[in-house]
């Protein structure tokens, strides 16, 4: 990880509701200034596969 600064990567991840729910208890014991952008980005992302799926999309583990 290794990147020069600036440069911006997008990984895609595949966690089980409860290990998003975890991953996000720790990010909220860090100060919310540095996080709070990556914080509305982990509910916004959730909440669109969530919304998916009980509309019969596909499938969020």
């Amino acid at each position: 990880m290794n990147e020069p600064k600036g440069t911006t990567k997008e990984l895609n991840l595949t966690l089980t509701l409860d290990e998003v729910n975890l991953v996000m208890e720790g990010v909220t014991l860090l100060p919310f200034v540095k996080v709070y952008a990556l914080v509305a980005k982990l509910q916004q992302q959730a909440q669109q596969q969530l919304s998916a799926r009980s509309e019969g999309g596909p499938d969020v583990r």
